[in-house]
């Protein structure tokens, strides 16, 4: 397909000017406003072609400026004032959909004419159909929603001349394929395709063969996938010990804004409910939250009220936020990839970010794994002890002590010591008690313990959920469906349909058609997992009702993660899902008049068996 047509960009030895390309008066004072003098790697080398017309693959990661190197081609190619939808952007979720649609917003800022709107599941549609009916000549949108408002005729894609695939490998993994090809075939075949993704799997190639012509293959090699402004190390930690040493890696390098990663949505309420207990600032961000929670939390950590945001990798894509201090792994991430979205959220713009990950046992396998793919040695960091964290802070109370005493007026306050003194303490007392105080440090049960892991004796001494931190999360991943698994190890969604009733890999009757209710070993009708629950839902086979339509709409107007829904059994008339319960009341409350290709339907708790 792209024999011949790769471009690998590698180091830029001359860095391109913005000014230096054709761009519009518009567009390069709406750059210059947003401080941007030289464009990125992908920019310098995706623009060009897309300006052409030319059908484009981009293949680069979250942060590397893709944003900017679609938008503005498309903001430039649109014809201003002009009424109808132009062009078209999917994004997996509404984070990334909100995020894109603020980009261009500003790339378009002082290009007048150009109207942009985003539209995605969990928000009100009749205010997304009344803003496409004013006009938008940019949509931006998750497959599911588009698909919705195109079968309401609310959408009219007839005259669209080019679409964006953002993060097209998130939304295959999502179970969007069906609606992605649905939505192109809506679009008339004179058009410009433009495909971001960070991968180049077997789904996203078959997608590129069939939708594009003759594209353009951009990619950013993997030594520029790792910033160079990011220490990277990890510690070898005992299980139990992953908070205590985060909370001391916070402590000892002085960490104000700081992004902790885990694997599950679980594992995420735990971590923020003991770094409150602890005294920092956090919340968590994952899938069970309303759009306006999400929103609210992520503006809090954007302007620096919460200080620590707890995510799962799928509630953070589309996350963009600048001066990130940090980057945790508190779980190491499931896949490679999801381990350079993780830490290029830090050391962006010049600055220097840090990356830390907590590994537990033989979870060094999978570190392995990690630096083969990025290429990169990541170093061994040394766990700081108690002593070191109170050396810290005794350094730092000290110096706002004495920028205090300079600062003078302390006069109202110096009868305090007085009072002190006659109440028996003495001086050196009084002020060891308020250094105490101050720092807010007071030694645990971990006290002068040796934290680090011990591989081989760890696993005898707390057993397998230990070692798991870790085996737990693996197993979460595999079987757990209760959490979000944002792990993608192996084949992709399509690659494992057989799990919702279609092809079987492994030699069943795949002619078979149909299966009625599932029977467990001992022949009793099937039943859910105990952390699911079994929905019912009015539509079937009759209808021709696909897995992915049932996970679309599931995702779109939920919001909750495609990926973590179980069981999909589809029968004639009706069809069974299996939801988690924490997702339970948000799924049955926003699909309450939702359509599926076109049809109204009614979704509600399965009457058991």
């Amino acid at each position: 397909m792209c024999s011949g047509n790769v471009i690998k960009k590698q180091q830029m030895s001359n860095q391109i000017r913005f000014d230096s390309l054709p761009f519009s008066e518009g567009i390069l004072a709406a750059v210059n406003e947003m401080g941007f003098e030289f464009a990125s790697p992908i920019q310098s080398e995706a623009i060009p072609f897309i300006l052409e017309g030319r059908d484009v693959i981009g293949q680069a990661q979250t942060g590397t400026g893709k944003t900017a190197a679609f938008g503005i081609p498309m903001i430039e190619h649109v014809a201003p004032f002009e009424k109808y939808v132009q062009a078209i952007v999917l994004c997996p979720t509404r984070e990334l959909a909100l995020q894109v649609t603020e980009e261009l917003k500003k790339l378009s800022k002082f290009t007048k004419g150009v109207w942009v709107t985003t539209v995605y599941g969990g928000d009100s549609i009749e205010r997304q159909i009344k803003s496409l009916k004013a006009g938008a000549n940019i949509v931006v949108g998750t497959p599911g929603r588009v698909i919705d408002l195109i079968e309401r005729r609310a959408l009219k894609l007839g005259q669209a001349s080019m679409i964006v695939l953002d993060e097209a490998d998130e939304m295959l993994d999502m179970g969007f394929r069906e609606d992605i090809e649905s939505i192109l075939q809506e679009i008339p075949e004179e058009r410009q395709v433009v495909l971001f993704s960070a991968t180049m799997s077997k789904p996203i190639m078959a997608l590129t063969n069939r939708y594009l012509t003759n594209p353009k293959l951009v990619k950013v090699v993997k030594n520029e996938i790792t910033n160079v402004n990011i220490e990277q190390l990890y510690f070898d930690v005992k299980g139990r010990a992953k908070m205590e040493v985060t909370t001391r890696l916070i402590d000892f390098y002085n960490l104000k804004l700081v992004l902790i990663f885990c694997n599950q949505k679980k594992r995420v309420d735990e971590v923020v409910e003991e770094l409150v207990m602890r005294g920092y600032a956090a919340e968590g961000l994952h899938g069970d939250l309303r759009q306006s929670q999400r929103t609210q939390v992520m503006n809090r950590f954007r302007n620096g009220n919460v200080g620590f945001l707890v995510a799962t990798d799928v509630a953070a894509r589309g996350l963009d936020v600048e001066n990130v201090d940090a980057v945790i792994n508190y779980d190491i991430p499931l896949d490679e990839e999801y381990y350079v979205h993780r830490i290029g959220r830090t050391g962006r713009a010049g600055k220097f970010g840090k990356a830390f990950t907590l590994v537990v046992g033989s979870e060094r396998n999978r570190l392995r794994e990690i630096m083969n793919y990025t290429k990169v040695k990541i170093e061994k960091g040394v766990i700081p002890t108690f002593t070191d964290v109170v050396g810290v802070k005794k350094g730092m109370f000290i110096e706002r002590v004495a920028a205090t005493i300079q600062e003078g007026d302390l006069d109202v306050f110096n009868d305090a010591l007085t009072n002190l003194h006659h109440a028996g303490f003495t001086t050196e007392q009084i002020v060891a008690a308020l250094v105490k105080i101050s720092m807010g440090v007071q030694k645990n049960e971990f006290g002068d313990e040796n934290l680090e892991g011990e591989f081989e004796r760890q696993s005898r001494k707390y057993g397998r959920d230990d070692r798991g931190g870790d085996r737990g999360d693996r197993g979460g991943y595999r079987g757990d469906r209760g959490g979000d698994r944002d792990g993608r190890r192996g084949a992709g969604r399509f690659e494992r349909e057989s799990r919702y009733g279609g092809r079987d890999d492994r030699g069943g009757d795949r002619d078979r058609g149909p299966r009625g209710p599932r029977n467990d070993k001992e022949g009793r009708p099937y039943r859910s997992d105990e952390n699911m629950v079994r929905m019912f839902v009015n539509i079937g086979f009759n209808e021709k009702i696909s897995p992915s339509n049932i996970v679309g709409a599931f995702a779109g107007e939920s919001g909750i993660p495609g990926n973590v829904l179980g069981q999909i059994q589809i029968e004639n008339k009706h069809t069974y899902v299996d939801v988690p319960k924490e997702y339970a009341n948000v799924v049955l409350e926003k699909m309450a008049g939702a359509q599926i290709k076109g049809k109204r339907v009614l979704v509600e708790i399965a009457k058991p068996v």
